[in-house]
């Protein structure tokens, strides 16, 4: 009857004011969604964050804050000036080089010059002590075809005659860089292409995906046997690399390798005189045990 029916529509406002705006709105599962939301463009770690503040771009595979929405173009300046500015930088590409220090040093001369400033070898960057920045250019060619500027951090000694060098690449140049210093230290592509956890949570994710319809009712996400789905991780991917590629390369003379290390290592820049504060209140030095 009439009554009885809106007797039900009654109840169901009941029902649906018993949890707050927040609650009703959340997706079933966010990660699953932001998953998807990621196919073709990379979040950065602040995303949500920049989101919500900014005018995000999609650029070289990432999802980026372009411009603040407000205008705090002021408060920024003086962050710079007088306090602290964080930006992150995560979407620059890191290179990371494993071998011998010799054998790295002796292919790294013929992508740079010292000509042109500074080079893998100097000595405060050889140590670990400080981050280098110079030109690439492409092997013995100098000074024509330059691949573009880097910047370099050496993991400090350990004693071993094997180090380990991160190189930070502009995503636009990572291509052209990677495939230049695979060519110069012969690296072979492996023989089983590494299938990085992305793609199995990818994969994952779209199982879970397809049970949320676009009309936006929610049932409970459940596999063949009935039971409920494993909840989907987060993804640990990178803008720059089809997650069915290689991610590390080995040279079979020297066992000089290679790895991809992108959106694997974060990295913030602070601007500002009160940055050295931050980081000393924020940082605790970790207490080393010798065995």
């Amino acid at each position: 009857s009439k009554k009885q029916a809106e007797k039900a529509v009654h109840q169901k406002k009941e029902q649906s004011k018993t949890k707050c705006r927040k609650a009703r709105r959340r997706h079933i599962n966010l990660v699953a969604e932001f998953n998807h939301r990621q196919r073709k463009n990379i979040w950065l770690e602040t995303h949500i964050w920049h989101a919500k503040r900014f005018h995000m771009v999609k650029k070289w595979g990432y999802c980026l804050g372009n411009s603040p929405t407000e205008k705090s173009y002021r408060a920024c300046y003086r962050a710079m000036t007088k306090h602290c500015l964080l930006q992150d930088l995560s979407y620059y590409c890191c290179l990371e080089l494993k071998g011998k220090e010799n054998d790295l040093l002796k292919q790294l001369a013929r992508i740079c010059s010292i000509d042109s400033g500074l080079t893998f070898q100097e000595a405060c960057c050889l140590s670990g002590r400080f981050e280098g920045s110079l030109n690439l250019y492409r092997a013995d060619r100098y000074p024509e075809d330059m691949l573009g500027p880097v910047t370099f951090i050496w993991k400090p000694r350990d004693g071993s005659e094997n180090r380990q060098l991160w190189i930070w690449v502009h995503p636009a140049l990572k291509q052209d860089i990677l495939r230049e210093l695979k060519a110069i230290f012969q690296c072979s592509e492996p023989e089983e292409i590494c299938i990085t956890e992305p793609v199995i949570t990818s994969i994952q994710e779209e199982k879970q995906v397809e049970v949320v319809t676009s009309l936006g009712h929610k049932r409970k996400k459940e596999d063949k046997e009935g039971e409920k789905a494993v909840p989907v991780k987060k993804i640990i991917g990178d803008g720059t690399r089809d997650p069915f590629q290689s991610y590390s390369w080995i040279a079979r003379t020297t066992g000089v390798a290679i790895s991809d290390r992108s959106m694997e290592i974060l990295r913030y820049r602070l601007i500002g005189p009160l940055s050295h504060s931050v980081l000393t209140e924020t940082l605790k030095a970790a207490s080393v045990q010798t065995v």
